[in-house]
């Protein structure tokens, strides 16, 4: 039966001071996270990434012709080396699958109490999603009122700048010179 929350997800839960980012992976630095927890995995026997890929994890992404590819503001493209994108991938998708069982355990173990805090947040949260649900409401019937404004503005445009027949005739319009 679980009766404390493991340190694993108590760890997860508190305020880490560290705010220095560069380049991100799953939204976690490569610099200051990733690639020294492989260099520690890599120590431990835990993983074997290649000293090269630890060594300049981000590439210039080539096209398959073999040049370097380019994105449209001009800037080079780059990636990160397979062995660690992949390693990160699996950390994520086991990252995922603790967090589930930590949380199947306590809805399991602890059900009641879970339900009340399922059921309580959903009240609570309710007043909200209906304001919400009204903001909205209110911004699409202003935009559709708009759109139909913006329309019947060109079509009256249209209308006004066809080319209707006159009254008059070619003589009262327009004057040739005849030379005499």
């Amino acid at each position: 039966m679980l009766e404390t929350t493991p340190s694993y997800i108590k760890q997860l839960l508190q305020p880490n001071g560290n705010k220095k980012q560069g380049r991100r992976i799953w939204s976690i630095d490569l610099e200051t996270v990733w690639l020294p927890l492989f260099h520690a995995t890599n120590v431990m026997g835990d993983t074997a990434i290649p000293s090269e890929a630890l060594g300049c994890p981000i590439r210039l992404s080539m096209d398959k012709g073999g040049a370097v590819k380019f994105s449209s503001s001009g800037k080079p493209v780059t990636k990160v080396v397979k062995e660690i994108s992949q390693t990160v991938t699996l950390i994520r998708e086991n990252m995922v699958a603790n967090l589930q069982n930590f949380t199947h355990q306590v809805a399991e173990n602890k059900a009641p109490a879970y339900k009340v805090s399922v059921t309580t947040a959903l009240k609570a949260g309710l007043p909200f999603q209906q304001k919400d649900k009204l903001e909205l409401e209110k911004a699409v019937k202003a935009q559709v009122e708009q759109a139909l404004r913006d329309a019947e503005a060109i079509t009256s445009e249209a209308i006004s700048s066809e080319a209707t027949p006159s009254e008059t005739t070619p003589s009262q319009t327009s004057k040739v010179a005849v030379p005499a």
